[in-house]
């Protein structure tokens, strides 16, 4: 098995199975969907880029941007309320690029953006800390990804496998995600509080995702992680609700929520996948 910030690679695979189609497909990533073939100069040009155009919308992009050619659609899953949490997980940096977390790191597994405001942390909040959360230390980006699915029977679990449970087939997924700038401070946002589980309504609920950081961008897209490029694409069909800006998570909050034994059995944040930038990639947003 592939180190673990691979494991949306293992979801894929279940979900092409189980969904014909939802943060990190099998421990070898599948091969490139084939492109389309026509004889226009547009094709050429797309064709030459190597693009996946067999592929559905893809994730992650630029949220300020509605640009999106790809014409495949599918329904929007229903709020999160509505559909059962089925993991929780973490990716550094943010995967996404948005208003408040634009700064580009660089284009490796860990690249991605940082939350723009990473440059006026104080020398208190960088305070090196030790703790169960791996590989994540105070200055550093996360982009956390609340899973839902309408699966009734699917309950919270290690890897998105959990997502789609094999009594259950064609769910709908969705995405939560919110980024973080970790800080050493404990008057920062509390991680235990906000990936608490619990049932409402009989579905599996979360704790409390930030209201405070923008309106949600949402739009159709796909899984993610470093699996997955331009040229060899996420067949995964997700709804994606993405916040607009960062705000501060306390580091000291990610070890115990590590160190207590989540169910999710996070203990590492995971890689990310570039930034999709072909429009014939992106669906479009209004």
């Amino acid at each position: 098995m592939k180190q673990k910030t691979l494991f949306l690679t293992t979801f894929t695979a279940v979900a092409a199975l189980s969904l014909a189609a939802c943060a990190n497909a099998a421990d070898e990533a599948e091969p490139p969907v084939t492109m389309a073939q026509t004889d226009t100069p547009e094709a050429e040009t797309v064709e030459a880029a190597g693009l996946c155009l067999d592929a559905g919308p893809q994730t992650p992009r630029d949220i300020a941007s509605t640009i999106g050619l790809n014409p495949v659609s599918f329904p929007l899953a229903p709020p999160a309320e509505q559909m059962n949490l089925c993991n929780i997980h973490s990716h550094t940096n943010a995967e996404h690029k948005g208003p408040g977390f634009s700064v580009f790191v660089n284009d490796s597994d860990f690249g991605g953006f940082a939350c723009n405001a990473t440059e006026d942390l104080t020398e208190a909040e960088l305070t090196p800390v030790d703790g169960a959360y791996g590989n994540v230390k105070p200055g550093d980006t996360i982009e956390v990804h609340w899973v839902h699915t309408s699966c009734e029977t699917a309950a919270p679990g290690e890897g998105l496998g959990a997502c789609v449970p094999e009594t259950c087939t064609d769910p709908l997924l969705r995405v939560e995600a919110q980024v973080f700038l970790v800080v050493n401070d404990s008057a920062a946002a509390d991680f235990t509080e906000l990936a608490a589980v619990r049932q409402s309504g009989g579905m599996w609920q979360t704790g409390n995702i930030p209201s405070d950081t923008g309106d949600p961008v949402t739009f159709i897209g796909s899984t993610t992680g470093p699996s997955y490029t331009q040229a060899q694409c996420s067949p995964a069909q997700v709804t994606w609700s993405v916040r607009p800006q960062c705000t501060k998570l306390d580091i000291n909050s990610l070890h115990a929520w590590a160190a207590e034994g989540n169910v999710f059995n996070e203990t590492a944040s995971h890689a990310v996948r570039q930034l999709v930038t072909a429009p014939e990639l992106l669906s479009p947003m209004e």
